[in-house]
């Protein structure tokens, strides 16, 4: 079942209810497994329903995505049957037909364009709000159901901020600013970020500040050792940056592509840097030393075209679930050496390849 926020009169409330629903489904003293993406969205979401979940007195365990990972990938389904979970909730990682982990209950928190309507889980999805919730906003208020979570509110903002800039003109965006500050709330999302942008990619440090954290200050103020991580992921991902920005685009006809070769996540970074100086064209940053044997890369415009139906118009034949996911004006994807050459091909841009 969907639960399309869309289509009623109170999204709010429709979230809190259709979570209320699932969880009176639920066996009370079962362990509910939380799977999210890991960045700025995903963590704060899942930091939304564990903690909420925990107030409820309700055991849980929290399992993010790794480098390269997609929740329908072998190693991750291991990973969630290890706890024998009774419930699954999978939040900011998309929506396909397939289930997460066959034979559990599941609950989908989702705001990205759906590829396919599971058939045995609760999805309640954001997509086409407008202005569309992200996921942490829509853990928020589904985690209603479970008490108060007002003084939660700064995760909500965290994932506004995260995925949509400024967060547009959510009510809450604004009462989480007055209660803890603009840039209190801006600056913890860039070290929140940064874990997992780096080469190593583990965003640790950052989901257990967000478990633990009063506010965004404990973030940008903390002294431990998970905070000191997350300045020094912010300084790595800053050096790559700095290099990756001084990567000339090649432009062939209405595509500018960026080839990078760093093992730091900054392709999203790069892409979106680009779109705002090349607003004509579609900017595609693509990275060859993210994962070795694949090209990750990522796609923004600034023409308003739809970025998701163009790279389904240019889709290479092997390409997997990982391809053309996201956001009509913010998308990519990863591909093999060997489709990424066949892809860019088909672009027109042979000499974008790359070797083995």
């Amino acid at each position: 079942m969907i639960c399309r926020l869309a289509s009623a009169s109170d999204p709010r409330s429709a979230a809190r209810e259709a979570f209320a629903a699932a969880l009176a489904s639920v066996d009370p003293d079962g362990t509910i497994a939380i799977l999210s993406h890991f960045d700025a969205d995903g963590l704060a979401a899942a930091a939304v329903l564990a903690r909420a979940l925990e107030r409820a007195g309700r055991r849980h365990e929290v399992h993010l995505t790794g480098k390269g990972e997609t929740p329908w990938d072998p190693a991750v389904a291991a990973r969630l049957s290890a706890g024998d979970p009774a419930w699954l909730i999978v939040a900011d990682l998309g929506t396909r037909a397939e289930p997460v982990l066959p034979g559990c209950a599941t609950v989908i928190i989702d705001h990205h364009v759906p590829t396919g309507e599971p058939a045995d889980a609760i999805t309640i999805s954001g997509n086409g709000l407008s202005p569309e919730p992200t996921s942490a906003l829509l853990a928020w208020w589904a985690a209603g159901a479970l008490g108060d979570v007002d003084d939660l509110l700064w995760l909500a903002a965290i994932g506004l901020i995260g995925d949509m800039e400024q967060g547009r003109d959510f009510i809450e965006l604004q009462q989480a600013q007055a209660r803890w500050g603009k840039t209190a709330l801006r600056d913890a999302v860039s070290l929140i970020n940064a874990p997992r942008r780096t080469a190593a990619a583990d965003a640790g440090p950052a989901l257990r500040l967000l478990l633990r954290a009063d506010g965004p200050k404990a973030i940008t103020k903390g002294t431990d050792a998970d905070a000191e991580a997350l300045r020094l992921a912010k300084a790595e991902v800053r050096a790559a940056m700095d290099e990756g920005k001084r990567q000339p685009p090649l432009v062939v006809g209405d595509v500018a592509l960026i080839a990078l070769d760093t093992p730091c996540q900054i392709h999203p970074l790069v892409a979106q840097q680009w779109r705002g100086r090349l607003k004509d064209k579609i900017v595609i940053a693509a990275n060859r030393g993210y994962r070795p044997g694949w090209v990750h890369f990522a796609a923004r415009s600034a023409t308003g075209r739809n970025l998701i139906d163009f790279l389904a118009d240019h889709r290479p034949a092997n390409a997997d679930g990982r391809y053309g996911n996201g956001h009509a004006q913010a998308t990519g994807g990863a591909l093999t050496l060997a489709d990424w050459n066949s892809f860019v091909r088909g672009l027109g841009i042979p000499q974008a390849q790359v070797l083995s």
